[in-house]
C-alpha cells in the first residue's frame, strides 16, 4: 500500500506560479511511476505529467513548456511547478503513482488539491 498526500494548492492570478508537492509513504520502495492528473468541474480526470525512476517525462499538451514535473529523494516526494497559470488550469489536482508489487501492479492516488487561477 502507498499512501499519497498533495499540497501546495490554492489561488492565484492569471501569470503567476505555483509549485505543488505530493508526499508519498507506505511501500515506497514499490513505486514506479509517478505523476500528476487534474480534474476540472465537470471534465474527467486527465493526465498532466508523468515521470518514471529512469527520468523519462510527458506532459499534457496544454502544459508543455508552463509545468514542471520533478522528484526528489527518489519517488518518495515529488513536484509540479506550474508557472504562467491560465484560468483554465482550474481544477482539483491529483498526484498518482504506480507501485510494483510480487502479486499485482496497483495505481493509487491523493485526494486531490484545489488550483484555482484567476483572471
Amino acid at each position: 500500500q502507498v499512501q499519497l498526500v498533495e499540497s501546495g494548492g490554492g489561488l492565484v492570478q492569471a501569470g503567476g506560479s505555483l509549485r505543488l508537492s505530493c508526499a508519498a509513504s507506505g511501500s515506497i520502495a514499490s513505486i514506479d511511476v509517478i505523476g500528476w492528473y487534474r480534474q476540472a468541474p465537470g471534465k474527467q480526470r486527465d493526465l498532466v505529467a508523468r515521470i518514471t525512476k529512469s527520468g523519462s517525462t510527458n506532459y499534457a499538451d496544454s502544459v508543455q513548456g508552463r509545468f514542471t514535473i520533478s522528484r526528489d529523494n527518489g519517488a518518495s516526494t515529488w513536484n509540479l511547478e506550474m508557472d504562467s497559470l491560465k484560468p483554465e488550469d482550474t481544477a482539483v489536482y491529483f498526484c498518482y503513482c504506480t507501485a510494483r508489487f510480487l502479486w499485482a501492479t496497483n495505481d493509487y492516488w491523493g485526494q486531490g488539491t484545489q488550483v484555482t487561477v484567476s483572471s
